[in-house]
């Protein structure tokens, strides 16, 4: 009983202490978390609630371009804008072509134009030049870049680094490239210099030992002491900066929040109000279980937020209506679960066996409607764009959540109350009233 009892206030005090880490924050000195109220370094909100940035762009694109190419081309731009915003983690951010030659792109919470094109990264096409100014490669020429840690040589000592992959038609090219750079290493001229917007973002040298040969290897591998957040930035310049021309600012503005903190305001109230309606329910119909649903509930909530802030998630509208929406799918499982654990207690079994018989039976159901709903949500983020991203991972966060408090919390704090002793069925919703 006694190891029953401290699962159960354990429990309680776990519940708490995230609950106070989510609201407040928490500085662990290695790391921070912050408050769920801090919308600067916890969860970003959404244009639609904090306002922020509008940046047109125009292609730079050859006057003779045909129609078709021209439709294309940018169909290409807005796909690798979208896909710098995500890497940024700015999920929430608008793109979209407005006109032929022209796409607009909506940074949230940041208000300053000049910061979100900062952010945004480069608009020119990445191209890699030698010492003297010549353009060795376009960036069309690199079939794809990433961050790597690992061992770059037979000394074993694993560092960070960048690792290129070429193209057949950019390999040949890079091969001549390094073997000429190699050579000029006593003249000091044996770099390639990887240069976006005018900007250089990268110099990496060339040893002295591709003289004669060249780098000959379709993989290539970018070292100088990176850090880990320094090699993911290159690696997604590298490999996000082959647009198939130019971009030009054509205007900046910010812009205010469209509908304001009183959605934001009114949405939590929602959500309060959905999650106490939830218990009230769960309490009415499954008594104790249902006392037990609803602290299983409140552990999903702080799970929740504990997520949304670690990962600093964007969160605007669509994105609370998801949050809202799993709450309801919090329960459900218990709902399957309680229901099965009625049935084998009117079949006679003891409260034990019903509750290990309930929660097996219920699994495979549970597991079945939230693989499917699971499955819809993954949709919606691979082929969604802005805020249906963002209603898309607040969806499938609530129900992997939901589905671990519901088979572990709430089976757990079950057996909790079965050693503490509390077995009258009836508190359990079974109407035959016998102690089990």
């Amino acid at each position: 009983m006694k190891k029953s009892i401290l699962t159960f206030v354990c429990s309680l005090l776990v519940i708490a202490l995230l609950g106070f880490t989510v609201w407040h924050g928490v500085d662990l000195g290695f790391t921070q978390i912050p408050s769920i109220t801090d919308t600067e370094n916890g969860v970003r909100l959404g244009l639609d609630l904090v306002g922020g940035s509008i940046i047109t762009f125009e292609g730079m694109a050859d006057e003779d371009m045909p129609a078709e190419e021209l439709s294309r081309n940018m169909e290409i731009v807005v796909d690798m804008l979208r896909q710098r915003l995500d890497f940024q983690g700015l999920t929430e951010a608008q793109v979209y072509q407005a006109g032929d030659r022209r796409v607009t792109v909506e940074i949230p919470s940041i208000s300053d134009p000049e910061e979100a094109v900062q952010t945004l990264g480069s608009t020119a096409q990445l191209q890699f030049l030698d010492d003297d100014g010549n353009v060795i490669l376009e960036g069309n020429q690199v079939a794809d870049a990433t961050a790597e840690y690992g061992a770059i040589d037979s000394t074993g000592v694993k560092q960070n680094y960048v690792s290129l992959e070429l193209t057949d038609e950019g390999l040949e090219i890079f091969t001549e490239a390094t073997k000429k750079a190699a050579a000029a290493e006593s003249e000091g001229k044996n770099h390639i210099n990887i240069v976006m917007d005018g900007q250089t973002i990268s110099s990496p040298a060339v040893s002295s030992q591709y003289a004669e040969t060249g780098i000959t290897s379709k993989e290539v591998m970018i070292t100088g002491g990176f850090t880990a957040e320094e090699a993911g930035l290159l690696a997604n310049n590298i490999a996000l900066g082959q647009l198939p021309f130019g971009l030009e600012q054509v205007e900046m503005r910010s812009v205010g929040a469209q509908l304001g903190m009183t959605a934001l305001t009114s949405s939590i109230k929602a959500g309060i109000i959905g999650v106490l309606l939830v218990m009230i329910f769960m309490i009415a119909v499954y008594r104790l279980p249902g006392i037990v649903s609803c602290v299983a509930l409140l552990f999903y909530c702080v799970l929740e937020g504990l997520v949304l802030v670690i990962f600093k998630v964007n969160l605007s509208l669509p994105g609370i209506a998801g949050i809202i929406l799993s709450i309801g799918m919090a329960v459900d499982a218990n709902v399957v679960i309680f229901e099965r654990i009625k049935e084998e207690l009117r079949a006679g079994k003891t409260l034990r066996s019903a509750i290990d018989s309930g929660f097996h039976r219920a699994f495979s159901a549970i597991l079945d409607s939230n693989i499917t709903t699971f499955i819809a949500a993954a949709v919606l983020y691979f082929f969604g764009k802005g805020t249906i991203v963002g209603f898309a991972i607040t969806l499938g966060l609530g129900i992997i959540l939901s589905m671990f408090t519901a088979l572990t919390v709430t089976q757990m704090l079950l057996n909790s109350l079965v050693g503490m002793k509390v077995t009258n069925i009836r508190l359990y919703g079974a109407r035959e009233g016998r102690d089990a």
